[in-house]
């Protein structure tokens, strides 16, 4: 018996498929077994019609295929190549057991990529289960950004046939790099990118709002930005995306394989993911879900980026509440009779909401025509606990005329990497808003001025103790922006000016 070794998807895991195969007397058949889907069973056809196709011979034995654990389910092309290749080497004296193979067979026996088979390897690279892999030569430029792994690209089922043939005299292709500026710091590569596709300067005035920015990109503090219709909470939203901190190679992988996710081709961009679902959408397609298969949601597709919310109230009860918990333990969970998911969901929250239902409860040149109790019932939509996990609270400022341009995203994103990078040197792993229990007693080191101002506050807002670990962590920010190893007075207070009133 031969053995080749291929993956499925399990949840949006990848699980190891050991593909089995043998030749037995007997009336000639061709049988798979393994709990395999449609695209699975119709692989018959094209192997056949691969290896004829070729001028090999198709024995005229018994045989069958397994896929094992035959307990899970599989489904995908990517096993044609092994199951092929193994019928060619089934009577070969040649050790295959440290490789994997994954393609699709054309008719022809050409070899073709597939749309799973980028996250199929970066989850199995994760997992750190796989070495060396003969993958389709049109998906290398792709694949080969995947450390840690010898990949052989083929065009053809012989291609790969020779390969396992004369396995010393083949050569992996070269490893590619992430090409985009980075800095290093402890053996770690952080990625940046200099693109503004929208700038800042773009927003006159609120200089407010633009600080509070820079303070939630910085940390990657959630946020919600409340004002008048057309002040720029919209505005600002879409362009904190290009000013968030740097990516490690780690990050950009994960980022791209929730690309692959969505059917788009992997951009291997530095630039953290931005997704906006509008109010009217259901809590499946935010949180994911599925009636026999969980799929991922918008929360899960905006993991390491932005989950932006406009016109916050408007969204369900039920969405806003079911948001608290990925908000606090940054993953979400979803439980299905077939099947249970949990994904990590480590995302910038960013709200954009009017003060009340018509809007103008703010603004000094127009009438708000709410009454109390409409404006009472607006604001009831977002509960406390939910509020409780936000970090970063602004009244955006009236528009005036004389509002001018002021600072650039390219300005704005400076500070935030000098942040980054003031972080990371004193060996914290996670974003300041990030931060465990244990974690905020070491890097949160509060001066005596800034320890007294910071009890006063507690007994008068009597702050939960949620409440306070987040001042502390904004203030860290604050702290790192101005590159100060001890979190001083000033940094509390300013701190404790974004919290909700």
């Amino acid at each position: 018996m031969k053995t080749l070794q291929c993956a499925t998807f399990e949840s949006l895991e990848a699980k190891v498929v050991d593909v089995e195969v043998t030749l037995t007397k007997g009336l000639p058949s061709f049988g798979l077994v393994g709990l395999g889907s449609t695209s699975i069973s119709e692989a018959r056809e094209r192997v056949k019609s691969a290896l004829l196709s070729n001028e090999y011979k198709f024995p005229p034995k018994r045989i069958t295929i397994n896929l094992a654990p035959s307990d899970v389910k599989k489904e995908g092309s990517q096993f044609d190549l092994s199951m092929a290749l193994l019928i060619l080497l089934h009577d070969k004296e040649i050790e295959l057991d440290e490789w994997f193979v994954f393609g699709e067979l054309g008719l022809d026996g050409s070899v073709k990529e597939n749309i799973q088979l980028y996250p199929l390897l970066l989850s199995l690279a994760r997992q750190e289960v796989i070495t060396k892999a003969i993958v389709p030569k049109e998906a290398l430029s792709k694949l080969s950004k995947i450390p840690h792994i010898a990949f052989y690209g083929v065009e053809s089922l012989r291609e790969a046939y020779e390969l396992l043939q004369y396995q010393e005299a083949q050569t992996p292709s070269q490893q590619t790099q992430i090409e985009y500026p980075f800095y290093t710091i402890a053996d770690e590569n952080y990625y940046y990118t200099k693109e503004y596709k929208e700038d800042f300067l773009d927003v006159k005035g609120q200089l407010v709002a633009k600080r509070a920015a820079v303070i939630a990109a910085a940390g990657m503090h959630n946020i919600i930005l409340e004002g008048s219709p057309g002040c720029g909470k919209s505005m600002i939203s879409k362009r904190l995306r290009y000013i968030l901190p740097p990516m490690s190679n780690a990050e950009i992988l994960d980022v791209a394989k929730l690309e692959s996710f969505e059917a788009k081709e992997p951009s291997f961009s530095p630039h953290r993911p931005y997704r906006a679902p509008h109010h009217s959408s259901t809590k499946s397609s935010i949180f994911g879900g599925g009636s026999t298969k969980a799929m991922i949601g918008e929360v899960g597709l905006a993991h390491l980026g932005i989950l932006m919310f406009d016109e916050l109230p408007h969204f369900s009860k039920s969405v806003l509440e079911a948001l608290r918990e990925p908000l606090e333990d940054r993953k979400i969970r979803i439980s299905r009779v077939n099947s249970k998911v949990e994904y990590g969901a480590d995302f910038l929250f960013v709200g954009a909401m009017n003060p009340c239902p018509c809007g103008n409860l703010l603004d000094e040149s127009k009438e708000c025509r709410c009454s109390d109790v409409e404006i009472q019932r607006y604001k009831n939509r977002l509960s406390e606990p939910f509020l409780d996990r936000i970090d970063l609270h602004v009244v955006m400022q009236n528009v005036s005329a004389e509002d001018k341009a002021t600072h650039s995203s390219k300005e704005m994103h400076k500070e935030v990497v000098i942040a980054h990078i003031f972080a990371k040197e004193r060996a914290q792993k996670n974003f300041n808003a990030k931060l465990s229990e244990s974690e905020i007693e070491q890097f949160c080191i509060l001066s005596q001025e800034a320890q007294d101002m910071l009890d006063i506050a507690i007994k008068r807002f009597t702050l939960s103790f949620r409440g306070i670990n987040k001042v502390k962590k904004v203030a860290r920010t604050i702290a790192d922006l101005v590159q100060s190893k001890m979190i001083e007075k000033e940094h509390i207070l300013e701190a404790l000016s974004y919290r909700r009133r």
